[in-house]
């Protein structure tokens, strides 16, 4: 080797080293810190240690398992494991994560060197002139930008807290499938416990029609009778082919929630378990590990505030390391001996020495991007609480209602059976048997949306507490980035 190729092999192993030696040093992204948020110590509506409206249950009963168990219905259980692998929606999500995945290891892979193979054949000649040797070449090529400003670090850091916040994502996708898939199964019970109510009053209104008519054809009773009889018959059938037409279509809707055509599934009539279970509380500082929308917007803040580190980088110079080693001859052979090999090592350097401001724009752009970020974050936090207060009080309230609905449904019940009684015994007009027939049906039905409603609410606390998903540790998180 020459002295002038030597000196500059070992100019250019001097400038290779000083920049991996201040690879670790440099860094111009801002520290991250988790946005404060309001959290208050307790929730309003927690119910007092005597309540009777919320059963006491194990703080840990939804991390133990799908927390749709607790309504202990196979059924129900079945058909919300097929959300899991089914659901359009959440395969939309589950791409997306891998997606986001995808783009992280394509941001690590630029933190190190890339290597090129070329190789080349040559051959050239002209009018009156013989043809010159074919020239061969091959060689193998490297090139490295060295992250001296932590530039491409930031690049993964951004890229990992958009990868988590698409897991957040995910498990808030797969939490409001598998709550509306709760939701519409027990829509559907209910609504197969009024056909059978309306069914039954049918048949109940049936024999009155009879009665009646009986009544009518030895004048005792009035024509206006039958016909009052005959409406109230009629009405009903007509709301008991709605509360069919009502139950086909939420089994259509079961069917989309588990990515099935609607003639594929059809869900026997079975008795409906319309218990509530408990479902435990948690302290509301801890909400913000057991929702995902707020771990996705606490991730996307993260991501934002990277984000400002890479725009700054723009401010510094950038440098890239080459290197080349191969080989030049007219033969194969030829590329491989000593005397044809040829090598270079460069290094360059580029500064923004005047853009008008545009780095300074983007800087600007990029802290305005994570403080809409910081106040998308605290927004999802008190929308959570407010979800969850407002679970807590619906349940309070129709807890309460329970006790009463049943009183006044029996009562109606008693009420409609000594009315038929006093009418057949001539005491009161059929108006009066017409009445106390639909308040009965009426309470009757409230009382079945009632067990429905506070199902509902359950399954409504479950999703806004977070369901059994937890937020991984932001500062874990943080070091498996770096």
């Amino acid at each position: 080797m020459s002295t002038t190729s030597a000196l500059a092999h070992r100019t250019a192993t001097w400038l290779l080293s000083a920049a991996l030696a201040a690879l670790p040093a440099c860094t111009v992204g801002p520290p991250y810190q988790r946005p404060s948020a309001p959290a208050p110590a307790a929730f309003k509506e927690t119910p007092s240690a005597d309540s009777t409206w919320f059963p006491a249950a194990p703080a840990d009963t939804l991390e133990r398992g799908p927390w749709w168990q607790l309504f202990g219905d196979p059924v129900l259980t079945g058909l919300v494991e097929q959300v899991e692998v089914s659901n359009q929606n959440v395969a939309a999500a589950v791409a997306a994560y891998a997606q986001a995945q995808a783009l992280v290891r394509e941001a690590r892979a630029a933190l190190f060197p890339s290597l090129s193979l070329d190789a080349s054949a040559t051959r050239s000649g002209g009018a009156g002139s013989t043809s010159k040797p074919t020239i061969l070449q091959l060689g193998l090529g490297a090139s490295w930008e060295p992250d001296i400003w932590g530039r491409l670090r930031l690049s993964v850091t951004s890229a990992q807290a958009s990868a988590e916040a698409s897991a957040a994502n995910l498990a808030a996708a797969r939490l409001s499938a598998q709550a509306q898939r709760a939701t519409d199964y027990f829509a559907r019970r209910e609504a197969d416990n009024e056909i059978a109510l309306l069914t039954s009053a049918v048949s109940a209104y049936e024999r009155s029609l009879r009665i009646t008519k009986n009544q009518y054809d030895v004048g005792i009773a009035q024509l206006s009778d039958v016909l009052q009889a005959r409406t109230q018959l009629e009405t009903t059938r007509a709301n008991l082919s709605a509360m069919i037409g009502q139950r086909a279509l939420l089994e259509h809707a079961i069917a989309l929630l588990i990515g099935k055509p609607p003639s594929e599934l059809s869900v026997a009539v079975a008795p409906w378990d319309a218990r509530v279970p408990a479902v435990p509380l948690v302290v509301p500082s801890d909400l913000l590990q057991r929702r995902p929308d707020i771990a996705a917007a606490e991730r996307a803040v993260a991501a934002a505030n990277a984000q400002i580190g890479i725009e700054r980088s723009a401010y510094f110079p950038s440098f890239s390391l080459s290197g080349f080693v191969g080989g030049q001859g007219s033969t194969v052979p030829s590329l491989f001996q000593a005397s044809n090999n040829v090598w270079s090592l460069g290094l360059s350097a580029a500064q923004t020495l005047f853009d008008a401001g545009a780095i300074a724009a983007r800087v600007e752009g990029a802290r305005a991007g994570r403080d809409l970020a910081v106040a998308n974050y605290r927004q999802v936090v008190l929308t959570a609480f407010q979800s969850v207060e407002d679970q807590l009080a619906t349940i309070h309230s129709l807890a309460e209602q329970d006790a009463q609905r049943r009183a006044a449904s029996a009562d109606a019940d008693r009420t409609e059976q000594l009315t038929l009684n006093q009418y057949l015994q001539g005491q009161i007009a059929y108006t009066g048997v017409i009445v106390a027939q639909v308040i009965a049906l009426s309470a009757r039905q409230t009382l079945s949306q009632l067990m429905l409603n506070r199902q509902t609410a359950a399954i409504g606390l479950i999703q806004a507490l977070g369901g059994g998903w937890h937020a991984p540790d932001v500062d874990d998180a943080g070091a498996t980035a770096k």
